[in-house]
């Protein structure tokens, strides 16, 4: 598996565990520096490597009437300033090819929102930024598939890929998770991350509904599937958030599931050394 690399660390089935963290939307500049200060505080000593999450433009929403965000120029400049006051790297969203050189000046990693993860012009524009290029595996798409979207990304010259699963469409409204895409995706030589929270959204109705009852379960079950990163989106109070309410992680409510994840990681991995050692 090659190993990824998001600033100053690693990602890959030798290293530590990776944390995306962080709300869904960029609501206000005091609202991303208050996530990013208690996200800071509840993965303290922890010994996970924390990118700090947030989405300047939420452009697939189920209403026209839905908030989206504060826009891309808005939006990375607060990233900028949390990634300075705080020294995580970023993670954010990008929808257009042309958003792709300009949001690769501030994110570490660009990310390839699920619908997104076959269009050609946005992978290319993506990887060509040198960034690393996380792509969310599409609620259509076979695990197998993503061969399509790493060939893509390659074909720049671009090794810096993590491939995410998050949920696959199964009947109306129901998303489920087949542990079974996260080792399939690492056979096509990348790290894969888990994300537990879109993997529990609702899909339908007049805005998308989640049962976050069931986040930690889910990143637990990935972790013990071999995930070698986790995706979170918490908010500090997600009743309030403005996007993706029933999805979220109180923060509150992080660092206790974090260490039940990064022991079970551990765990995996020395399991994954005694074996490949006898």
């Amino acid at each position: 598996m090659h190993r990824v690399q998001i600033g100053n660390f690693f990602v890959g089935e030798d290293q530590p565990l990776a944390c995306f963290l962080g709300p869904c939307a960029i609501e206000s500049e005091a609202l991303a520096f208050e996530a990013a200060e208690k996200i800071a505080t509840a993965t303290r000593g922890l010994g996970c490597n924390v990118i700090y999450k947030s989405s300047f433009d939420k452009a697939n929403r189920t209403s026209a009437a839905s908030k989206r965000g504060l826009g891309m120029d808005e939006g990375l400049r607060i990233l900028a300033k949390v990634k300075a006051e705080f020294g995580f790297p970023i993670v954010t969203d990008i929808h257009l090819p042309d958003q792709a050189p300009v949001v690769g000046e501030v994110a570490d990693v660009l990310q390839i929102p699920a619908f997104l993860c076959r269009q050609t012009d946005l992978l290319l524009a993506a990887a060509k930024t040198g960034q690393c290029i996380k792509v969310k595996k599409g609620q259509f798409v076979a695990p197998w598939n993503m061969k399509g979207a790493v060939e893509k990304i390659e074909s720049t010259g671009n090794r810096n890929i993590l491939l995410t699963e998050r949920g696959t469409t199964f009947g109306y409204g129901q998303l489920i998770n087949d542990m079974r895409a996260i080792p399939l995706m690492q056979d096509l030589g990348y790290p894969v991350c888990f994300d537990a929270t879109h993997s529990v959204q609702t899909p339908g109705g007049a805005t998308t509904g989640g049962e976050r009852r069931f986040v930690p379960l889910l990143a637990r079950s990935a972790i013990a599937s071999g995930a070698n990163a986790l995706f979170l989106e918490c908010h500090p109070r997600p009743h309030e958030a403005l996007s993706d309410k029933e999805c979220q992680l109180p923060i509150d409510e992080l660092r206790g599931l974090l260490e039940e994840c990064i022991q079970l990681h551990q765990m995996i991995q020395q399991c994954s050394s005694a074996k490949s050692s006898s």
